[in-house]
């Protein structure tokens, strides 16, 4: 690779790949140069402290030295060997991109791999260079500030095809996501969605005691609620939308009677925001409120989990833990939260009237619960066989559609529903 071999049009680009051009932004191109070999290192430090356009930033020697110094100086054009050590080229470009965005990459190599070439690429590399082939280092790293791809004739001549679909594929990778987000945002922003509510009924009353709060989109296509939920937590805007979800219900449940609780769906992930405990502790009927942790996946730090409950418990809101008996709402997960009502799942309800060991567990966790003071609630009941089997059980609530479907009908209607007739 040489200073003095030019080559005026560098030997592949296919258009910009998506970023700003840090030269529309200054004259001077801030460069950061990595490689393990100290004579290329310093041969190529040389070179651009030479040239009046570019200004040296730093030198590294391996991927992880880089990546410290890119985070620190965001250079505009960093030159990474592809070999070097502690992660290499790949590594060096992945983590540039995220934490220098507008770094421009220009992988160097000692040969024109194929593989080599597409891993960079594929890590977000704006180039490709071979040491000691004809390529002007100064014009590749003035090009690649332009935001053009520099890919070396010697590489180009056997992977061109390859590398123009490579980068086709990616550019429609990176569009449909910004769609995605974009259509989530949207949902967010325009609040696309009303809530529903579910009765609860307590089973010694025989009244409905509270609501379950649950979203229905209106927007295409018509996707489930949990579908647009988990799309949303993909694309990094799930806490968005569970307190869009938290803020719509609180509105539509306002003029509730005060005797009736209402249910909120959220993730434990969304429990520990400053945002959602500032929302729920506003509400003049805190202590009417039942915070119900819906996600099915291990809680990290319960520390932090029990932290923001306890916060929200002292303004009387009370803790419901789903899908007992399933998932990861284990004996443990339960013991750790100390919930103030559990939820038997679906699955343990389904049948129970004529499945011994599903009774046996139902029993075990209401006798459990009344142990540690804690109420339970029988979801998904659909028959009045399965009603009948809870309720001798001891169960305190149930909800499903035998009760009650999901409906528009505002809480107070909900309410004066007809009391339950049982026989037990």
């Amino acid at each position: 690779m040489t200073a003095g071999s030019i080559n005026e049009t560098p030997g592949w680009t296919a258009g910009k790949p998506p970023g700003s051009s840090p030269s529309d932004r200054r004259s001077v191109v801030r460069v950061l140069v990595a490689d393990d070999d100290a004579g290329v290192r310093n041969a190529i430090a040389n070179l651009v402290s030479s040239q009046e356009s570019l200004e040296l930033v730093g030198l590294a020697a391996d991927a992880e030295e880089a990546v410290r110094i890119g985070a620190r100086t965001q250079p505009d054009v960093a030159l990474v060997d592809v070999n070097m050590p502690k992660g290499g080229g790949s590594r060096a470009s992945r983590e540039l991109r995220d934490l220098s965005p507008q770094t421009r990459v220009l992988a160097l190599s000692g040969s024109a791999d194929r593989d080599g070439v597409l891993l960079m690429l594929a890590s977000g590399a704006a180039g490709y260079m071979v040491k000691g082939a004809s390529v002007d280092v100064v014009q590749a790293i003035m090009a690649a500030s332009r935001g053009d791809g520099v890919i070396a004739d010697e590489v180009a001549a056997g992977v061109i095809e390859e590398l123009s679909d490579h980068l086709a594929r990616r550019q429609e990778r990176d569009e449909s996501h910004r769609s995605k987000v974009r259509r989530i945002q949207e949902v967010i922003d325009e609040r696309s969605f009303t809530t529903v509510f579910q009765p609860i009924f307590d089973l010694r009353a025989g009244t409905v005691a509270g609501v379950e709060a649950l979203s229905r989109f209106s927007v295409d296509p018509s996707d489930t609620p949990d579908r647009w939920f988990n799309e949303a937590w993909s694309l990094g805007l799930g806490v968005d939308l569970e307190l869009a979800a938290v803020a719509v219900a609180l509105e539509a449940a306002r003029k509730r009677p005060p005797e009736l609780f209402l249910s909120l769906n959220v993730s434990p992930a969304v429990t520990t925001t400053s945002r959602f405990s500032e929302l729920v502790s506003s509400q003049a009927d805190a202590e009417t409120l039942v915070v119900e942790l819906t996600e099915h996946a291990m809680v990290e730090d319960y520390g932090q989990l029990t932290r923001a409950l306890d916060g929200v418990r002292r303004r009387g809101v009370r803790v419901a833990v789903d899908d007992a008996g399933a998932g990861y709402a284990s004996l443990r997960h339960i013991l750790r939260i100390r919930p103030d009502l559990i939820k038997l799942d679906v699955s343990l309800v389904s049948g129970i009237e004529h499945d011994r060991p599903k009774l046996a567990l139902a029993a075990g966790m209401t006798s459990f619960a009344r142990e540690m003071g804690t109420k339970v609630v029988a979801e998904g009941i659909e028959t009045a066989a399965q009603l009948e089997c809870l309720a001798a059980l001891g169960v305190d609530y149930a909800q499903g559609y035998h009760l009650g479907r999901p409906t528009s009908t505002s809480p107070a209607e909900i309410r004066s529903q007809e009391p339950l007739s049982l026989s037990t």
